[in-house]
């Protein structure tokens, strides 16, 4: 198949796939005539890059899967580099998880924090001669 073809069979446009070609990730066969050809591989392996780019992998990360399918293995993660990959991103996704973990306590405290000072700003406008309770669109309440 040419290059057009490919590239709507993998749902990706043409300046991709001679994107992923110029970084090596794609192979860059030829006919008599000088048009790239490709095959059914190439479909499998436009699938497994976009399958990890999907899930956060940048595209040099794709690289050990794609050359894993390339040496014949029909899943491209079986191999020993894919498997490095793998760990690596999950360990990046934990350290991200952890991140995104603090932030949420530091915005629940925060959040708890403003809720009692405003349950505490309710009540002292409750007692005789309290402030005023004013709306927050600038107006009073009462």
């Amino acid at each position: 198949m040419r290059i057009g073809e490919l590239a709507a069979r993998a749902g990706t446009t043409t300046r991709t796939l001679r994107y992923y070609e110029a970084r090596g990730l794609l192979p860059a066969r030829r006919d008599e005539h000088g048009y790239r050809t490709y095959d059914e591989d190439d479909v499998r392996l436009l699938d497994q890059i976009r399958t990890l780019r999907d899930v956060g992998f940048d595209l040099e990360e794709t690289r050990p899967f794609v050359e894993c399918l390339r040496a014949g293995h029909p899943e491209g993660d079986s191999c020993p580099a894919s498997l490095v990959v793998y760990r690596r991103k999950l360990d990046e996704l934990d350290a991200l998880i952890g991140q995104l973990q603090g932030a949420r306590e530091k915005v629940a405290g925060q959040l708890r924090r403003a809720e009692e000072a405003r349950d505490v700003l309710a009540a002292e406008t409750l007692a005789p001669g309290g402030p005023e309770p004013v709306c927050e669109l600038g107006g009073l309440t009462r």
